[in-house]
């Protein structure tokens, strides 16, 4: 679809709290790549940490909120990139002296 379906699903992800660290997917640098194409939302995101606790909880949340505001089906891939604070956006965290 158009770039503005992406941006859609992209900002609404924004919603998505990861309720270890308190920030969302996207300023946490999360997610990885999205693409939206006939109606399908196609996301890769990583975890903070391989092992997250609430990894499984917060995919399905991405994948419901990505289907709500694309309006229609999601499919979310797990990447295989570690994480690092170099990935979240500028300016995350450091109102809260995480990083």
């Amino acid at each position: 679809m158009t770039e503005n379906t992406e941006d859609v699903v992209l900002e609404a992800l924004r919603g998505v709290i990861d309720p270890e660290i308190g920030l969302n997917v996207v300023e946490l640098g999360l997610i990885r790549d999205l693409e939206v194409e006939n109606g399908h939302t196609k996301i890769t995101m990583i975890l903070t940490t391989p092992f997250c606790p609430y990894g499984p909880a917060m995919i399905e949340q991405v994948r419901r909120t990505a289907d709500e505001a694309s309006g229609g089906t999601t499919e979310v891939e797990i990447g295989t990139e570690l994480w690092d604070p170099s990935m979240m956006e500028e300016g995350a965290g450091g109102d809260w002296g995480l990083f």
